[in-house]
C-alpha cells in the first residue's frame, strides 16, 4: 500500500443484498473516489455451509470486481459469528458465563478456547486466508471482530486461572496474603481448594481474574495473526477493529449508546501486540450532539497504542435516526478522524439491510439502495482525499500530555464505585474532554505502556490502583521537571486493589504537598462558587498551595484543589468532581508550566496539529457547530490545503456551519 494514499471505503455484504448488484455497487463506489472494501469478517456461515463444505463464490465475485477497477480489499476472519451446524454439532461452543450458558443466535458468544471451535475456526482461517492472499487486490487481513472475552467463565478458563495463580504465586499462603483472603472465610489452604470465580467476592481477587481473561483473549488474536501470517504476502497488513466502552442512555438495546471509554474486556495494548496496523471502530452522537470528542479520544487512544497511522474499520454514515448527520457533518467527521492520526476510514456499511438484527442501523445508501445526501457528501469527501492524500496521509501528531488509563482502575472501581452516577470513565472522559476543548493535544496510553522522557506532562484520572514502580516513576518525573495532574481516587492502592496503609495519596504526599485522611458525599458544597456533586476528599495542604477551597460550614477548613512545587516540577491535584471551567482553569496554569503553547481558540473550534511526511506543518480547525463566525489566523502564514486560501497571522478565517479548514504553514508563498 503507498503510504501516500488516503483509505477510503465501505464494509461490503453481497450476500444480504435483495439482488445482485456486485458491480453496480462497486460502480457508485468507485464514482464516489473510494478505493477499499472490507468483505466477509461475519460470514462463516455462507463460506461454509455445511461442516467442511467451502464456497468462497461471493468473495471471488468482489475481488474480481474490485480488482478490475483497481480497488483494494481487505479479507476479515469470519470467526466471530458461528454457524449453526457448528453449534449442534457441540454445543459446549457457546460461553458459559455468569448466566449461564448462552444460546445460539446473536453474535460473539461462543467460547473461544473451546476445542472444537478452534478446529473450525483454524480450518475456516487457513482455507480463506489461502485462497485469498495471492489475489492482487488483497492488501490486508482483519483478524475476528471487535474481541473481548465475553465474559467466558467455563471450566476451562477456571482451570487455567487456577494454574495461572499457581504460578505467579507459588503457594497458597503468598495468594491469601495478597488479597486478603481470611476476610469471610475465603483463604484456601490447597490449589484444588479455589472456588469458581463467579461466587467471588473479592474485588481485588476478581481484578486478577478480569486482567487474565483479557489476556487470554488477546491471546486468542494472536493465534489468529500467526495463522494469517503463514499464508499472507510481506506487503499485506494485519489489522483488528478494536472498540470501546459503549455508553448507553436508557435501558434499550445497543442503538441507544456510543463509543465513551476504555474498552473494559479487552486490554487494547495487549490485543495491539500482534497487529501490523492497530484499527478502531469509532460511533459517537451527531446532529446537534456532535462535539468532536469522542472521534478524538478514541482515534487518540489507538494512535498512541504504535505511535503511528490507524485505519478507522467502521464508522457510521447515517445509522439510527438520531445519526443522520446534518448537511456538512459526514465530511466534518472524516476530517475529524484524519486529525487524530488516522490513514483512512470505512463505513459500517455500504448499504442498509433489509431484514436481521441491524435492519435500521442504516448504511451509507438507504434501503432504495439510490443516491442520497449521504452518499453525495462521501463524494466530497472521496474527491478531496483524492486531490489531497499525498498530504494527508502518513502524518504524525507529536503530544507532549499524556493521560493515563488503566484496566486495573476501571475494574476495582467497579467494585468500589466512586459514584452511583460516576463511574471511571466518566472520570476519563471529564478529564480528557476538558483537555479536548482547550485544544491541549494528548495521547491515551495505557498505564503499562507509559514511555520514560516522552511528555511533559501527564494527567492520570482516577489511577486508583498504582504500583510502587509507578508512583516511585511519577514522583521521579515531577522532581525532573515534570507536570502531574491527578484527579481524586488516584494513587489509592496496589495492582490488588489492596489499599495502601498510609497517607494518600499514597507515595506521593511530598509531591502533591498535601494528604488527606477523609472523603464525603459533597451535599451543598461548592467550590469556586459551582456546586461539587458526586465525591469529595478532604484535602489538608502542606506544602501545596490551595487554589481552591471547599465552601462549606463545615468542609470550608480543607482544600479542594491544590498545586504544588516540587523538585523542579509542578504537582496539581483535583479533589473532587467539579465544574469543567474550574478544571481548565487547572490545566491552563499546569501546561503553562510544562512550557507548553496554549491556544486562544477553544471548542467550538477545534485545533488539531501534525506533521506532513515531509516536515510541513498542518493544522486541522475543525468547527462544530451550526452557527457560522469568524476566527483570527494564528500562523505567520498559511495556505488552506483545501480551498487554496492564503492567509497571514490576523487574517479573517471565515468559518461555515460544520466546517473544516485545513492550514498548512509555509515560509513563503
Amino acid at each position: 500500500m503507498k503510504n501516500h494514499e488516503l483509505l477510503f471505503g465501505t464494509a461490503y455484504y453481497p450476500e444480504y443484498m435483495p439482488y445482485d448488484r456486485v458491480a453496480q455497487d462497486l460502480d457508485m463506489m468507485k464514482k464516489a473516489g473510494m478505493n477499499v472494501v472490507r468483505i466477509a469478517e461475519s460470514t462463516w456461515s455462507t463460506l461454509e455451509p455445511r461442516d467442511g463444505v467451502f464456497d468462497f463464490g461471493y468473495v471471488d465475485r468482489v475481488l474480481e470486481e474490485a480488482g478490475r477497477r483497481g480497488m483494494k480489499v481487505i479479507i476479515g476472519t469470519p470467526t466471530y459469528a458461528l454457524p449453526s451446524w457448528l453449534v449442534k454439532k457441540d454445543p459446549d461452543v457457546m460461553v458459559v458465563t455468569r448466566e449461564g450458558q448462552a444460546r445460539y443466535g446473536h453474535r460473539q458468544l461462543y467460547d473461544l478456547w473451546n476445542p472444537t471451535f478452534r478446529f473450525h475456526a483454524e480450518r475456516v482461517i487457513r482455507r480463506l486466508a489461502e485462497h485469498t492472499a495471492g489475489h492482487p487486490a488483497v492488501i490486508g487481513f482483519q483478524i475476528d471482530n471487535e474481541t473481548k472475552h465475553y465474559g467466558n467463565d467455563g471450566e476451562e478458563v477456571q482451570k487455567r486461572f487456577r494454574e495461572y495463580l499457581r504460578g505467579k504465586y507459588g503457594d497458597t499462603e503468598t495468594f491469601n496474603r495478597t488479597f486478603c483472603l481470611a476476610y469471610w472465610s475465603n483463604s484456601i489452604d490447597r490449589w484444588e481448594d479455589l472456588p469458581d470465580m463467579r461466587g467471588c467476592v473479592n474485588g481485588g481477587l476478581m481484578g486478577e481474574y478480569e486482567a487474565f481473561k483479557r489476556r487470554l483473549a488477546a491471546g486468542y488474536l494472536e493465534w489468529q495473526a500467526e495463522l494469517i501470517r503463514e499464508y499472507k504476502r510481506e506487503d499485506q497488513f494485519i489489522t483488528h477493529n478494536l472498540d470501546f466502552e459503549w455508553k448507553k442512555f436508557g435501558a434499550d438495546i445497543a442503538q441507544d449508546g456510543y463509543s465513551y471509554g476504555v474498552q473494559p474486556d479487552m486490554n487494547h495494548r495487549e490485543a495491539a501486540s500482534c497487529l501490523d496496523l492497530a484499527g478502531t471502530d469509532i460511533y459517537h452522537p451527531t446532529q446537534d450532539e456532535l462535539t468532536g470528542a469522542e472521534i478524538a479520544f478514541c482515534g487518540d487512544a489507538v494512535r498512541s497504542l504504535k505511535q503511528q497511522s490507524y485505519l478507522v474499520l467502521e464508522c457510521q454514515a447515517q445509522a439510527f435516526k438520531y445519526w443522520t448527520p446534518y448537511p456538512g457533518q459526514l465530511r466534518l467527521h472524516a476530517y475529524s478522524h484524519l486529525s487524530s492520526g488516522a490513514m483512512g476510514l470505512l463505513y459500517w456499511n455500504w448499504h442498509s439491510i433489509h431484514n436481521g438484527y441491524e435492519t435500521y442501523w442504516r448504511g451509507l445508501l438507504s434501503h432504495d439502495l439510490q443516491e442520497n445526501p449521504a452518499y453525495r457528501e462521501a463524494a466530497v469527501i472521496g474527491k478531496e482525499w483524492k486531490e489531497h492524500g499525498r498530504e494527508l496521509a502518513g502524518t504524525k501528531q507529536p503530544s507532549r500530555i499524556a493521560l493515563l488509563v488503566d484496566n486495573r482502575s476501571l475494574e476495582a472501581l467497579r467494585w468500589f464505585p466512586i459514584d452511583r452516577d460516576l463511574s471511571y470513565n466518566d472520570v476519563v472522559r471529564w478529564m480528557y474532554d476538558s483537555l479536548y476543548e482547550l485544544n491541549l493535544e494528548c495521547d491515551v496510553v495505557d498505564v503499562e505502556g507509559l514511555e520514560e522522557g516522552r511528555y511533559d506532562m501527564i494527567v492520570t484520572p482516577a489511577l486508583y490502583c498504582a504500583d510502587e514502580n509507578l508512583i516511585r516513576r511519577l514522583d521521579d518525573f515531577v522532581q525532573k521537571g515534570g507536570v502531574l495532574v491527578s484527579s481524586f481516587r488516584s494513587f489509592v492502592a496496589d495492582s490488588h486493589s489492596t489499599v495502601y496503609p498510609d497517607a494518600l495519596p499514597y507515595g506521593l504526599t511530598g509531591c502533591f504537598g498535601m494528604s488527606y485522611q477523609q472523603f464525603s458525599e459533597p451535599g451543598r458544597t461548592r467550590l469556586g462558587g459551582e456546586p461539587v456533586s458526586c465525591f469529595m476528599e478532604l484535602l489538608k495542604p502542606d506544602t501545596a498551595k490551595t487554589l481552591a477551597a471547599y465552601e462549606h460550614r463545615y468542609w470550608g477548613e480543607y482544600a479542594g484543589i491544590t498545586g504544588n512545587h516540587y523538585g523542579a516540577g509542578w504537582a496539581y491535584y483535583i479533589g473532587c468532581y467539579t465544574s469543567g471551567p474550574m478544571l481548565k482553569e487547572v490545566y491552563q496554569e499546569a501546561a503553562q508550566r510544562a512550557g507548553i503553547r496554549i491556544s486562544e481558540l477553544v471548542w467550538p473550534v477545534t485545533v488539531r496539529n501534525c506533521m506532513t511526511s515531509d516536515g510541513k506543518a498542518l493544522h486541522y480547525i475543525l468547527h462544530y457547530s451550526e452557527e457560522e463566525r469568524e476566527i483570527p489566523c494564528p500562523y505567520l502564514l498559511a495556505e488552506d490545503l483545501l480551498t487554496g486560501n492564503i492567509y497571514k497571522r490576523g487574517d479573517r478565517i471565515h468559518l461555515r456551519d460544520w466546517d473544516v479548514v485545513i492550514l498548512r504553514e509555509e515560509e513563503d508563498i
